[in-house]
């Protein structure tokens, strides 16, 4: 079986059954709250493994909230920054045509409350259009309560200037937010480094356990309790804390430093299977192919053939990636990405996904490349009758 869909969910990751296996033979089990031996050595444990992620994100332990994952963390942003900003005047919330259904749905929730939403315009290739993202912020100095553009997408694995936008934001006073989602444990990232106001991390994007997450925050006293409880994560999140899930975190992270090096050679293969692709079928699309992208994601179309089909072809095959691209009725449904960037439905409803990560073996691009290339052969002979 070769699994190509890491952007969805990346498998657990080997060092974490290997750490799960001894931790769950061995304990301790315990409230992490609790003031006995077994609560704070379990607690002593969790702490641990915030020091580690900190080392490993660039940020301090102190500005590391511990929850469920990325969409937690992105309605626990919005809510802080966004509640009472309508009565100081600040009622804009900047955004790009990019995000996640997440981010979408949020800022939609708040447009529903009184805000005003402006979409950043993105370039053909993916990248947002950083001219036009300056210009908004001018215009609206003072106004804005919070800038909300992905750092890496995950469809397209185009990477965007996120540095870049951090240090426009700050001249033009306004907080930024980046979702990291797919970029932590796939490139190299220091959140210090960003510029970056808040980010968010999902577990299982890094081969952590599913459900668990993590806000950064340059400041942890500018968020606003989100869930109610005990006190627990500096009364800002409560409830008893996931502790095993919170040490996967660290686990995770630190196969991803012990690994790193890994980048290059998988970056080099994707590069040389789409060069291959391209020679053998001139006419495919490659999504962001002159934008800077993830070394594990290519986002292809043979236009006029649709990428479901090429999806059921693969996974004749035990080859697994994924669309976006739905359909209803044989109708094309071109994604709100790739709508962005300009792409028509021919091409948009022919887009799959191949996605790997630091432990996929690079010979699995040859054997994707043999099936894909079936694939469209066979599938292009249908198309011509």
């Amino acid at each position: 079986m070769i699994y190509a869909d890491y952007n969805g969910s990346a498998p657990i990751c080997a060092d974490v059954k290997e750490y799960l296996v001894k931790r769950i033979q061995e304990g301790p089990y315990s409230n992490p709250n609790a003031i006995h031996h077994l609560g704070q050595k379990v607690l002593m444990g969790m702490e641990n493994a915030r020091f580690s992620c900190s080392k490993i994100l660039g940020c301090k332990p102190g500005q590391i909230l511990f929850n469920s994952g990325s969409t937690e963390g992105i309605s626990h942003i919005f809510y802080s920054l966004l509640c009472g900003k309508l009565d100081d005047g600040k009622n804009i919330i900047v955004t790009s045509g990019i995000e996640h259904s997440a981010v979408v749905k949020t800022a939609q929730f708040y447009e529903e409350k009184g805000f005003e939403v402006k979409v950043c315009p993105t370039l053909p290739n993916g990248v947002i259009n950083f001219e036009a993202l300056e210009l908004t912020l001018k215009e609206n100095e003072g106004k804005v309560a919070l800038v909300c553009i992905m750092a890496a997408n995950n469809e397209t694995g185009v990477i965007q200037p996120y540095a870049e936008m951090a240090e426009i934001c700050k001249k033009y006073d306004a907080p930024i937010f980046s979702d990291t989602t797919q970029l932590i444990g796939k490139d190299e990232f220091s959140f210090d480094e960003s510029g970056l106001d808040y980010a968010v991390l999902s577990g299982h994007k890094i081969g952590a356990l599913t459900g668990t997450g993590m806000i950064l925050a340059k400041d942890l006293t500018t968020l606003k309790p989100f869930i109610i409880g005990g006190g627990q994560e500096k009364d800002l999140r409560g409830g008893t804390q996931n502790y095993l899930g919170n040490e996967t975190l660290a686990v995770a992270l630190n196969y991803f430093k012990e690994n790193k090096e890994k980048l290059e050679a998988l970056k080099a293969k994707r590069v040389d299977f789409e060069k291959k692709l391209k020679e053998k079928f001139p006419s495919i699309v490659i999504m962001g192919e002159d934008a800077p992208r993830l070394a594990s994601s290519t986002y292809i179309s043979y236009p006029g053939i649709h990428g479901q089909a090429v999806q059921i072809e693969l996974e004749s095959e035990d080859i697994y990636v994924t669309t976006s691209s739905a359909c209803s009725d044989n109708e094309p449904v071109t994604s709100k990405v790739l709508k962005a960037m300009g792409v028509n439905d021919e091409v948009g409803r022919g887009v799959v996904r191949i996605s790997l990560g630091l432990c996929s073996p690079v010979e699995w691009y040859d054997q994707v490349f043999d099936a894909l290339s079936r694939a469209y052969e066979k599938l292009g002979k249908i198309q011509s009758y």
